[in-house]
């Protein structure tokens, strides 16, 4: 009789620390049904449930408040980290109980999201499920395997969908209405063979995670890569092939080739791959997205609110549910704009972006300075106490989602005004991570080293301290308005994201999570690099809202888009307006926005002029991902952001009824 453990964050359930400081646990989808299969067999957890006094007792709590009467042997409940084989061989020992034979010890399982995890596990002797639909595989020792799924012309994804949530199948990444890629057992992928689907097997998944790794490089016109019939497969070979180039110096085994991905390849990278700091040639903001298994990426759950945002007005809806996007034309009231004007200006974003970019402190009475933000370092954390704190001093309620990255515990952080009786939320957003990982850096010889996000510094003023700055801002023009007795119809959540860098990680957390729950979201605004201007250009804001996930989604971005773009003259008349939107949209799944494209929500990211419509560089920053993004660095404009903070607050507000 085989034993099984679970991690608990990200697989069994999506950790949210609220206001009081508890944890709450919310069980993933499909997770009770795998867990009721097994009543009868031994469970367990592995999990780390964070640092700080009481951590376990309150993990310990919120694991019976979710999944009560399914985890009631104490023995077999491990809290600690999981960045060794060491938890998982001490939970390999305690199995062996009094009259437990010693052959069972041989059959345990670990079921875990997290790929470094798993390998460990393995090292252990334990076996390895990636998610818990794949429970049973592991335990009779059935390998599961990367899957590209093609549908044909007349089967749509919710036919792939009835098919895959009866089956061992998991969706991470949907190409097109006709191609996805997910982990299926052999027996998944023969149910889906067998309802018309074809399924080309690659490797098999075990300690792997996928990854899209887009090739920014222009089309080579020699070889007719982006026109000939096999151009895609053949562009995919060569952007691989460039992949394992620069993980040649990594000790870790080689990456495996999954086929080509919209704008790219899909790449299966094994523990302990650096597969987030490759950089291929002319790589550009969002080369590398990470993928998540989710069930939700075929239902889409947001799709009835995109649609009742793309419907227009109030007046043309009979059904209830999502409202249009406002009253009259969505523009802004004087008094909104008079709002933002005053509340949002370069000086405060400058402030802001000052205290977690290392110029001045990150709080008042301490000398400290924040050296970086990215994922790895440990002014991270620092950093996402002290934004949490800023916001609860505006009286907003405040939530910390908990998700792990290689190792590290992170934390989004959502600050909320919630409106009773609401139909649904507003979003502003940003990510708070940094990098800088684009710069030339040398060791004690003078010889050039990789960059070393432990030491290093990642100032990140433009990316995106400018955009974290921007919400903060935002913010507090929402304090101001309800202090002056305005009140909006909707509620409105303040979201911060980290370790964007690391392939848009926490919104796909967070989105994921939030689609698991029902929520509710009219629309979300996107703020990724706001304040770079080349001097003597042109100030330009870009309006990306280009989705390749099929449905309502696109119109309704595009209506999301074409009222902050309505905004910016009413801010500045002088600043230009490059709106994109569909498909061919260059920052499509290249920020935190693609997090709720996937998933069906309405949502745009505004930037400054990073992606030129002729393919070529921008009038941005030219310090993208380096140590010289800083207050001080020439293209650094804090009138630039301003405007772009303005237009969006102003825009978003008025969405929720301000």
């Amino acid at each position: 009789m085989p034993v099984l453990f679970f991690d608990i964050g990200a697989t069994l359930a999506d950790a949210r620390e609220e206001a009081d400081g508890s944890l709450t646990l919310r069980p993933r989808p499909r997770v009770l049904d795998v867990l009721d299969a097994f009543r009868d067999v031994r469970k367990g957890v592995i999990s780390n449930p964070g640092s700080g006094e009481g951590a376990a007792e309150r993990a310990a709590s919120a694991l019976r408040e979710a999944f009560p009467g399914r985890f009631t042997d104490n023995a077999l409940v491990h809290w600690g980290p999981k960045n060794s084989r060491e938890i998982f061989d001490e939970a390999v020992v305690g199995t062996a109980g009094e009259g437990t034979p010693a052959s069972a010890v041989g059959e345990c399982v670990f079921v875990g999201e997290d790929h470094q995890e798993r390998a460990f596990a393995r090292e252990a002797g334990l076996r390895t499920a990636a998610h818990p639909v794949f429970t049973r595989a592991a335990v009779e020792n059935r390998p599961v395997l990367w899957a590209r799924i093609t549908l044909p012309e007349d089967r749509e994804l919710s036919a792939l969908e009835a098919v895959a949530n009866r089956t061992e199948v998991v969706p991470v990444h949907v190409a097109s209405p006709r191609l996805v890629l997910a982990m299926a057992s052999t027996s998944g992928a023969e149910a889906l063979e067998q309802a018309g689907f074809t399924v080309d097997l690659r490797g098999p998944v075990e300690d792997t995670v996928a990854f899209l790794i887009r090739d920014d490089r222009p089309p080579d016109p020699v070889q007719g890569l982006a026109n000939a019939p096999d151009g895609a497969m053949t562009r995919a070979t060569s952007a691989f092939g460039l992949v394992v180039g620069e993980l040649a110096g990594s000790a870790a085994p080689p990456p495996l080739p999954l086929g080509p991905a919209p704008g790219g390849v899909y790449v299966a990278a094994p523990a302990d791959a650096p597969l987030e700091d490759v950089h291929l040639p002319g790589a550009k903001p969002g080369h590398t997205e990470r993928l998540l298994p989710d069930p939700a990426l075929l239902s889409r759950p947001g799709e009835a609110w995109a649609q009742g945002l793309a419907a227009g007005s109030a007046e043309s809806r009979a059904e209830p549910g999502p409202q249009a996007a406002t009253a009259g034309d969505g523009s802004p009231s004087p008094e909104a704009i008079a709002a933002v004007l005053a509340a949002v200006t370069p000086e405060v974003l400058r402030g802001h972006v000052a205290r977690i970019s290392g110029v001045e402190p990150l709080t008042d009475g301490e000398a400290l300075l924040v050296r970086s933000r990215d994922a790895s370092a440990a002014d991270n954390s620092r950093v996402v106490e002290a934004l949490a704190d800023r916001f609860r001093d505006l009286g907003l309620s405040v939530r910390l989602h908990r998700f792990r990255w290689r190792g590290h515990q992170l934390s989004n952080v959502e600050a909320e005004h919630r409106v009773a009786g609401a139909d649904c939320a507003v979003l502003i957003t940003a990510h708070l991570d940094s990098t800088a990982s684009n710069g030339a850096f040398v060791d004690e010889n003078g010889h050039p080293r990789p960059y070393d996000p432990a030491v290093d510094p990642a100032p990140g003023a433009d990316d995106d301290g400018s955009g974290t700055a921007a919400v903060m801002a935002a913010a507090e023009c929402l304090h101001a308005l309800l202090a002056d007795g305005r009140a909006p119809t909707r509620t409105v959540r303040f979201v911060l994201f980290n370790a964007e860098e690391q392939g848009l990680v926490g919104s796909k957390f967070y989105a994921r999570a939030a689609a698991a729950a029902g929520e509710r979201i009219a629309g979300v605004f996107q703020m990724d690099m706001i304040a770079g201007c080349r001097q003597g250009s042109t100030p330009t804001v870009e309006i990306h809202a280009g989705s390749s996930v099929p449905g309502p989604v696109v119109g309704a971005s595009e209506a999301l888009g074409a009222l902050v773009a309505g905004t910016v003259p009413a801010i500045d008349p002088a600043v230009t307006v490059q709106q994109v939107t569909g498909p061919s949209d260059p920052a499509v799944g290249r920020s935190d926005h693609a997090s709720f494209h996937e998933r069906g929500w309405a949502a745009v990211a505004v930037s400054e002029d990073i992606f030129a419509l002729d393919g070529g560089p921008g009038t941005g920053t030219r310090q993208y991902h380096t140590p010289g993004d800083t207050l001080l660095d020439q293209d650094h404009s804090p009138q630039l952001a301003a405007t772009v903070a303005r237009s969006v607050t102003a825009t978003a507000l008025t969405l929720a009824g301000l």
